[in-house]
């Protein structure tokens, strides 16, 4: 893989489609603050799509406040996948960026984002979301290994370009022939409505992997957004929630991509990571942070949780 030493300004020279995808009046104030922020990037956007999961009134409103962006209506079923497949097919770019409806660049993101597209051998990149805290502060239960069940970047991410297994949905992308070549995201993985479910971007950053033999997906350590977190995700019953359901999409996920592609992240992550998490909770409740033990407790319950939700679907599924 080329050594990616260009100018940021050499970015330019490709076409990007931003999608966005909406369908809560709940995030408005941070859709609005989001597509200002798109408007600011200091690499423009061809176009910006967004896409209102079957919500007609919000569909209307935005026609009329966003009028420089294509607005449409999810032209499938109820979901993020679905609404993601609808901007992809009316998207001209040469590649394809997607920014979450509760997220705000900054000026720089696409710049960040579309960097390592210098390299002819990368076929899609991934941000690091940072989190805005509803309320100014996190929970001091919550271990960064977790931050993953906000949306947000989380400790186990490279801290530099590197190539990685999938992106962080809120802020990633795709060149264009990644979905000529490939089906787009998998219906019935990702988030629909309040359920938090996921996946959708690891399976389709797996099949895009087979599709391109020897490319890859890269981590754009510099390509941020803020990725806001309100105080019901802050809660012990969401995070639960999270990792039961992140279980069970990965036994989904694994069904189709096998659990060798599947679970190859999750394997460092648990063995490394998480265990280095644990002990570093248990240090610090040592040194006088009686947090830090709750942080490693939140660590042990998180892993559990997570391989429950994996290992009931999978029996489920083989019955």
């Amino acid at each position: 893989m080329l050594e990616l030493t260009g100018h940021p300004q050499d970015t330019a020279r490709l076409t990007v489609s931003v999608i966005v995808c909406a369908y809560t009046w709940r995030r408005w104030d941070v859709l609005c603050e989001g597509m200002a922020s798109l408007a600011a990037q200091t690499q423009p956007p061809l176009e910006t799509i967004l896409v209102v999961d079957h919500n007609p009134k919000m569909l209307e409103q935005a026609q009329r406040h966003f009028p420089a962006a294509i607005v449409v209506a999810n032209a499938g079923e109820a979901g993020i996948s679905s609404a993601r497949n609808t901007g992809v097919a009316l998207a001209q770019g040469e590649v394809l960026a997607f920014l979450d409806d509760d997220a705000v660049a900054d000026p720089n993101w696409l710049e960040e984002l579309t960097r390592s597209y210098l390299d002819p051998d990368v076929i899609g990149t991934g941000g690091t979301p940072r989190p805005r805290w509803q309320g100014g502060k996190p929970p001091r239960w919550l271990p960064h290994e977790f931050y993953w069940t906000v949306g947000c970047g989380y400790r186990g991410l490279p801290s530099q370009a590197a190539p990685v297994r999938n992106p962080i949905g809120a802020t990633m992308s795709f060149r264009r022939e990644v979905f000529e070549q490939i089906d787009g995201f998998q219906v019935g993985l990702g988030r629909v409505r309040t359920t938090p479910l996921g996946c959708e971007e690891t399976e389709l950053a797996i099949r895009a992997r087979r599709a391109f033999p020897g490319k890859a997906v890269m981590h754009a350590p510099g390509a941020h957004v803020e990725h806001v977190v309100p105080r019901e995700r802050m809660s012990w019953a969401y995070f639960r929630s999270r990792c039961w359901l992140e279980g069970r999409s990965k036994a989904i996920m694994t069904e189709d991509v096998g659990a060798g592609d599947g679970l190859s992240a999750e394997w460092s992550y648990t063995l490394k990571t998480l265990p280095s998490g644990f002990l570093k909770g248990l240090w610090e409740a040592i040194r006088g942070d009686v947090s830090g033990l709750a942080r490693a407790a939140a660590i042990a319950a998180g892993l559990a949780i997570t391989t429950g939700g994996y290992l009931t679907a999978r029996l489920t599924t083989a019955r």
